[in-house]
C-alpha cells in the first residue's frame, strides 16, 4: 500500500475513533469531559467529527464548546450540514453563530437557504451585521462581491509605521487576516497593499506614503468569480483587495474562498465531462430523484445520437451483407475514433480552463492535433493491419482477400483517429466561441459524434478498396 493511502486510512480510522468517543460521551451525558476533549482539537478537526454525527448530537456539541471554537468549526462545515445544524439549534444560539461568522462564509450560507429562511436568519443578525450581509447579497450571484469580506486592515497613507503597528495591535483581532495592510488615500481609494514584513523592516517614523510604490493587483466587485481564481493563480497572493468602479476599497477576497470556487468549478467540469448535469450538493446528499434527473437527460441525448449509428449501419447494409467480415471490425473502428476524440477533448478543455490556451490559439492547436492524430492513427493502423496479417497466416479466417481487408482496416483507423482528434480538439473552441462552457463537449458526446461519422469513413474506404472483389 502506498504511503499516502496508508496515511489516509489512518486518518479515517482516527476520525471514526473520535466520533465514537464523542457519541459515547454524549450518551453518558459526560459533557465536562466532552468539552475538554473538543477544545484540544483544531476547528477543522471538530468539523470533521461533527460531519459524522446526527443533528441532535451536533447541537449538543455547539451548546457546550466555547463560542470561538463553535463559530470556527461551523465555518468548516459544508452548506448542507450548516443548514441542518441551524434547524437543530435554538434561535439564540443561531444568532450567536451567524453574528460571529465571517461575512463571506455567512453570505455563502444565505445564498443556499430558501428565501423565506434567509429572511428569518437575517432578522437574527445585529443591525451592523445585517447591513453587511445585505450589502454582500446585493452583488450579482457568482460575482466577486459575494466572495469578499469587509474585515480587513486598512490605514491612511499619512500614518507612520509605528502608528500602523499600534493600530494593528489595537484592532487586529477584529480584522481577520493580518498578513497584508491596505493603504488608502483621504477619500478611501486604494493606494497600495503592504505585506506586514515590509512594515516590520521599515523605520518606525517613516510615513506609509514614503514606502508605497502604488503598484497593486485588485478585483472589481462586479466581475465574475472566475476572474478572481485566475488572478490568484497568476500572482500567488494570500488575499486580493476588491474595489468599486472609482477605485474605493470595498473588501478583500482570501485564498480559502477562491479554493472553494475552484473546487466547485472543477467538480462541475468533471460532471460535464462524464455527461452528468452538475450536482448542486455532495453526491451522498443529493436526492435520488435529482440524481436520476441529472443523468437521464444526457443519456437520452446520447442514445438518440447512437441511433444515428444504427441508421448509418442500415445505410451500408448491402456492403455488410456482401462482406460480412467488415462487420467484425466495426467496434474496433468506432471505439478507436471515439477514444481518440475523448482524449483530445479532455486535454483541450482542461487547457482552456486553466488558461494554458485561449481562443486565438485554435490554429496552433489544429496543426498540433493534425500531426498528433496522424501519428496516433499510423500507430493504431499498423497494429490493426498486423493483427489481420497474423490471424490470416495462422487461422485463415478473413478469406482470400485478407490483404485488402487489412488495408481497409488500417486506412480506416488512420482516418478515423485523425478525424476524432480534430473533432475532440476543435469542438471546445467552437463552444467557447459561442459562449457555451467547453466542458459541455463531454467525452461521451464526442465519442457518439465520432461513432456515426467513423462508420461513414470506414465503409467509404471499404467501397473504394474492396470494389470489384468483396464488394
Amino acid at each position: 500500500m502506498a504511503d499516502s493511502d496508508k496515511t489516509t486510512d489512518e486518518r479515517a480510522e482516527k476520525l471514526v475513533q473520535r466520533a465514537e468517543r464523542v457519541a459515547a460521551l454524549i450518551e453518558k451525558r459526560d459533557f465536562h469531559q466532552l468539552r475538554d476533549d473538543l477544545i484540544k482539537l483544531e476547528p477543522a478537526d471538530v468539523a470533521e467529527v461533527l460531519g459524522s454525527l446526527d443533528d441532535a448530537d451536533k447541537a449538543v456539541i455547539f451548546r457546550i464548546v466555547p463560542r470561538p471554537l463553535a463559530k470556527e468549526s461551523f465555518e468548516y462545515l459544508d452548506v448542507e450540514q450548516q443548514k441542518s445544524l441551524l434547524n437543530a439549534l435554538g434561535d439564540s444560539r443561531v444568532a450567536i453563530i451567524l453574528n460571529e461568522m465571517s461575512p463571506d462564509d455567512r453570505t455563502a450560507l444565505l445564498e443556499e437557504v430558501p428565501a423565506q429562511a434567509a429572511k428569518q436568519l437575517l432578522q437574527l443578525l445585529s443591525k451592523e451585521e445585517r447591513a453587511v450581509a445585505l450589502t454582500l447579497l446585493g452583488y450579482p450571484e457568482g460575482s466577486v462581491g459575494r466572495l469578499m469580506t469587509p474585515e480587513y486592515l486598512a490605514v491612511k497613507e499619512t500614518l507612520t509605521v509605528i502608528e500602523v503597528l499600534e493600530y494593528i495591535r489595537e484592532q487586529g483581532r477584529e480584522k481577520g487576516d493580518l498578513d497584508v495592510v491596505y493603504v488608502t488615500d483621504a477619500n478611501g481609494k486604494l493606494v497600495d497593499d503592504l505585506n506586514i514584513r515590509e512594515l516590520l523592516l521599515s523605520k518606525f517614523g517613516t510615513k506609509l506614503s514614503e514606502i508605497v510604490d502604488r503598484k497593486y493587483v485588485s478585483l472589481s466587485a462586479t466581475e465574475d468569480q472566475e476572474a478572481a481564481t485566475q488572478l490568484f493563480k497568476k500572482y500567488g497572493r494570500p488575499a486580493l483587495p476588491v474595489v468599486d468602479s472609482g477605485g474605493h476599497l470595498l473588501g478583500v477576497v482570501t485564498i480559502d474562498d477562491v479554493i472553494h470556487v475552484i473546487e466547485e468549478e472543477t467538480t462541475e467540469d468533471i460532471h460535464k465531462l462524464g455527461a452528468v448535469g452538475a450536482l448542486e450538493n455532495a453526491y451522498i446528499r443529493t436526492p435520488l430523484a435529482e440524481l436520476v434527473r441529472k443523468r437521464a437527460g444526457w443519456l437520452v441525448l446520447l442514445m438518440i445520437g447512437e441511433m444515428l449509428t444504427a441508421t448509418a449501419m442500415g445505410y451500408f447494409e448491402g456492403e455488410i451483407s456482401r462482406a460480412v467480415v467488415l462487420a467484425l471490425f466495426i467496434p474496433l473502428i468506432i471505439s478507436s475514433g471515439g477514444n481518440s476524440g475523448s482524449q483530445a477533448a479532455t486535454l483541450i478543455i482542461r487547457a482552456l480552463a486553466v488558461g494554458e490556451i485561449t481562443l486565438k490559439d485554435w490554429s496552433t492547436v489544429f496543426v498540433r492535433e493534425v500531426i498528433s492524430g496522424a501519428c496516433l492513427g499510423a500507430i493504431l493502423g499498423a497494429i490493426g493491419f498486423l493483427r489481420i496479417v497474423m490471424w490470416s497466416l495462422f487461422f485463415n479466417i478473413y478469406g482470400p482477400h485478407w490483404f485488402n481487408v487489412g488495408l481497409v482496416v488500417s486506412f480506416s483507423l488512420f482516418a478515423v483517429v485523425v478525424w476524432g482528434v480534430l473533432v475532440g480538439s476543435m469542438l471546445p473552441f467552437g463552444l467557447k466561441r459561442v459562449g457555451i462552457d467547453p466542458a459541455t463537449s463531454s467525452a461521451p458526446f464526442v465519442a457518439t459524434l465520432v461513432d456515426v461519422t467513423g462508420l461513414v469513413i470506414y465503409f467509404t474506404i471499404a467501397a473504394r478498396l474492396l470494389g470489384g472483389t468483396l464488394l
